[in-house]
């Protein structure tokens, strides 16, 4: 048993769609990045990639590489789910929190549970999506972008 934590942050951005867990969430502004700039799957790669001592998610799929401008953080996902399982490891629980004064998440979690567990070929109750707020204080406070950390416990 192997444990992986993630962490991730984007900046807020005009005409982007706001995607987080591959869940397009309506809001006034999106997230800046190279792909799609899938905050909370980031940090679910980088969880993921840490337990198992292969890297992270730039070294797998650079921002220099046009090849991942735009992608879906969700193929992404895949990739990861696809390389743990070619090391011999599968998940066993992840656990993720988005950091995030607004726009408001609970009515958007459980799809971002279940796309997230489809992507990873697991159950959705091996999957827990959180969300939180600062309380206004920092740069997600200020609302100038939205944070995640996602931890994972991963066998092989």
């Amino acid at each position: 048993m192997r444990i992986g934590h993630g962490y991730d942050v984007h900046r807020f951005a005009p005409n982007r769609r706001l995607m987080l867990g591959g869940v397009q969430v309506p809001y006034e502004y999106g997230l800046l990045g190279h792909s799609d700039a899938d905050v909370l799957a980031h940090a679910i790669m980088d969880a993921l990639l840490g337990a198992a001592a292969l890297g992270d998610i730039g070294q797998h799929f650079p921002d220099t590489d046009e090849r991942y401008r735009g992608a879906d953080s969700m193929a992404l996902l895949r990739r990861v789910c696809e390389i743990l399982a070619e090391n011999g490891y599968k998940i066993v629980n992840i656990d993720s929190t988005v950091i995030a004064q607004k726009p408001k998440l609970k009515e958007y979690i459980p799809q971002m549970r279940q796309t997230v567990a489809d992507n990873c070929g697991i159950d959705p109750s091996q999957v827990s999506v959180k969300a939180t707020t600062e309380e206004g204080l920092g740069f997600t406070g200020r609302l100038e972008g939205i944070s995640a950390h996602a931890v994972c416990l991963i066998d092989g």
